[in-house]
């Protein structure tokens, strides 16, 4: 039943995914369209207005006597065909006493085309034309804006296209095709070469390279062989494998990746709050400011036009058009009014952040670095130390025999009889003992007896002999010596586990077990502390071990033999040192540590509830995902302080040419939507931002 509902919730969550990209792909072609027909009507008027603003032609030139209805037919269109939605909603605004964005175009429109009823009635000249040139320059911005958000989807939709539409699965003895919304978990999938893997699962027939490029953006293929897991949606490259599904619908790693780059795009980060409180002042500001600066014009017009003089000067000579002498007080007013209005829409705000944002998270996902949400990109880049957990983040988590030193029997026959006795223990250290067995294609005893002694070692019989496996403690309770005991010691001083072997009562050697660290964990660690980041290892291993661990990996500062709930409160202190953490972890026990720290990192190869409690995870495995994690997290954040920069700055110098009236209203709007255009350019920028690990 559970699976028919997992199956149900997967539809239901793909097809939301799907309709939501849908809405998005809609919202986009509407923009577009009504783009182009605002240009259809804008472009004529323009030509009708121009040679009268560069040439100084007669106003109106060419067919001057159908000029002013002209203006005001093409203006109408404008504003109320492709511009009503931007009307309605500045005005609604306005009404509601929470003005926007919006609000600003409505006003400084319906203001420029007020002027043209108002010239029948009053000596006045003609902005309706202006009116349209507004709103087909903010329409144009609004299709940037809208696209670049769009793009947010369209990654989305990129994931999903990369999930199969259909298995092959093993039914009855036979092959059968179905569709993926069909597999249960236990089925077993056919992959031949060239083909996707359907849903995550785990090799149960065959081997194979996989290319899983598209979750942790490594080009090289990996070798899988039975017993491995795979993921769903990454390509078999070579032979005929089968595969046991062991998750599928929203539980499967694709569903997860797809619904936590969502999530990331969506929210926000602590700065596009403060962008945006910020925005929710400045528009009623602007609206005041505009209304003071037509009283200015009307009331006091000569002071006015003196203080724009010294400016006017320099300037009229190469654009005559921008400070129009010859209007009339009530003119100039209106003018200088609509252009505050127009110039100081702090459109470039609002895009500053999603847009950086977006590309970053994008960027992220391809690299194999899953953010949950916004604020883990602001809040990383500002991490002063981070805490590793040791198994399975700084070391591999799978024990492996390094040292094989015998007492009387050839290496091949004592790990024969040692792993033949290993085979009844489930223990990682005799997982390794085995796999080393069987690597070496020894053939095993078959097993009689099997006994456990807790935290000791094992006794097993096997080709009629008596095999104890353990700890010099285990043996010392059998009487049994073991020579070279300097030996034993000296392995376990390199951070490695060391287990004796005694066949019939007699000692014939040992074997020593060691969790290696990762392949690139020193380089990271040194990066790490090369940016500056404190480097701390916290582990429930004993102290010993888990300082030959840090030795190699050259970890700063150790933290051993600490409970789960003993990490939590070692972040809390180390938080209240005055540092911001972040921590790392792969495990159950690191849980409630992740969700501690400021910022939690799971390793993607780790548990589903470590996973959970992250703000970051990492599908590789590997440390320096941690780097190139911190290094977009800091180009990103650059990015978005980029972009409320100059959308700040600009507004703070084109609001006062603004209001001395030397700034043309579509000039103005013109600018506006150029800065938007800016703003998203330099976002997409940070695709050239290099976040490879140096080492």
């Amino acid at each position: 039943m559970k699976n028919a509902v997992d199956k149900i919730g997967y539809k239901i969550e793909l097809d939301t995914n799907e309709v939501e990209v849908d809405k998005d792909e809609k919202m986009i072609k509407d923009a577009k369209k009504k783009m182009w027909l605002v240009w259809i009507v804008t472009i004529p008027a323009m030509l009708w207005m121009i040679p009268g603003m560069f040439l100084g032609y007669e106003h109106g030139w060419p067919f001057p006597q159908y000029h002013e209805i002209g203006m005001i037919l093409l203006a109408s269109f404008a504003l109320l065909g492709p511009g009503r939605v931007t009307m309605v909603s500045g005005f609604k605004a306005i009404l509601n006493k929470v003005p926007n964005m919006d609000s600003l175009i409505a006003l400084g429109t319906a203001a420029a085309f007020s002027t043209g009823i108002m010239h029948f009635f009053v000596h006045l000249p003609n902005f309706a034309g202006v009116a349209a040139m507004i709103m087909a320059f903010h329409l144009t911005g609004r299709y940037v804006e809208i696209k670049a958000r769009g793009r947010a989807s369209q990654a989305i939709k990129k994931l999903l296209e990369l999930g199969a539409k259909s298995a092959l699965v093993i039914r009855d003895g036979k092959e059968i095709e179905i569709a993926i919304e069909e597999v249960e978990i236990g089925d077993t999938l056919v992959v031949k070469p060239g083909s996707s893997i359907p849903t995550d699962g785990e090799i149960v027939f065959g081997e194979s390279a996989i290319d899983e490029s598209m979750v942790t953006g490594e080009s090289m293929p990996v070798r899988k062989s039975i017993g491995e897991e795979v993921i769903g949606a990454t390509v078999n490259q070579e032979g005929l494998i089968h595969v046991k599904a062991t998750k599928i619908g929203k539980d499967t790693f694709l569903s997860q990746v797809i619904k936590m780059v969502e999530e990331a795009q969506g929210t926000k980060v602590p700065i596009q709050e403060f962008a945006d409180k910020v925005t929710s002042v400045f528009v009623p500001i602007v609206m005041g400011l505009a209304l003071v600066t037509f009283l200015l014009w009307a009331v006091f017009p000569d002071q006015m036009a003196a203080l724009a003089s010294p400016i006017v000067s320099l300037i009229s000579r190469v654009f005559p058009w921008t400070f129009q002498s010859h209007l009339n007080r009530f003119a100039q007013a209106i003018y200088a009014m609509v252009a505050v209005l127009v110039i100081a829409c702090p459109c470039a705000l609002g895009l500053a952040t999603p847009t950086a944002l977006m590309v970053g998270s994008g960027m992220g996902a391809q690299a194999g670095i899953i953010f949950r949400d916004g604020a883990a990109i602001q809040k990383l880049q500002e991490i002063k130390t981070i805490v590793f957990d040791k198994t399975g983040t700084i070391t591999k988590g799978k024990p492996e025999v390094t040292d094989i030193i015998t007492n009387g029997l050839s290496k091949e026959e004592f790990l024969r009889y040692a792993a033949s006795a290993e085979r009844g223990s489930e223990h990682p250290i005799a997982k390794a003992v085995i796999t080393k067995a069987v690597n070496d294609d020894l053939d095993l005893f078959d097993l009689d007896k099997f006994e456990t002694f807790t935290g000791r070692g094992i006794k097993g019989f096997a080709d009629s002999k008596e095999i104890l496996v353990g700890s010099i403690k285990l043996m010392n309770e059998n009487n049994i010596e073991v020579s070279d005991v300097e030996k034993f010691n000296q392995l376990e001083e390199d951070a490695k586990t060391v287990i004796a072997v005694a066949i019939d009562g007699s000692f014939v050697g040992m074997i020593a077990v060691a969790d290696a660290i990762k392949d690139d964990s020193k380089n990271a660690i040194k990066e790490l502390q090369e940016m500056g980041i404190k480097t701390v290892m916290l582990t429930g291993d004993n102290q010993r071990t888990a300082k030959a661990i840090a030795k190699i990996a050259g970890i700063e500062e150790v933290i051993a033999e600490v409970l789960p709930d003993g990490k939590v409160l070692e972040i809390k202190r180390i938080q209240n040192e005055g540092t911001v953490v972040a921590m790392v972890g792969d495990g159950i026990n690191d849980a409630p540590a992740l969700t501690q720290a400021e910022v939690g990192i799971a390793i993607g190869t780790g548990t589903d509830i470590a996973i959970e409690a992250s703000d970051v995870t990492l599908v590789q495995g590997n440390l320096s995902a941690v780097v190139s994690a911190i290094k977009l997290s800091k180009a990103t954040f650059r990015k978005i302080k980029q972009n409320l920069f100059w959308a700040f700055i600009y507004n703070l110098v084109a609001v006062p040419i603004a209001i001395l009236g030397l700034l043309h209203p579509a000039i103005a709007e013109l600018a506006m939507a150029t800065s938007s255009i800016t703003v998203v350019s330099n976002a997409n920028l940070l695709k050239r931002a290099n976040i490879r690990p140096k080492y």
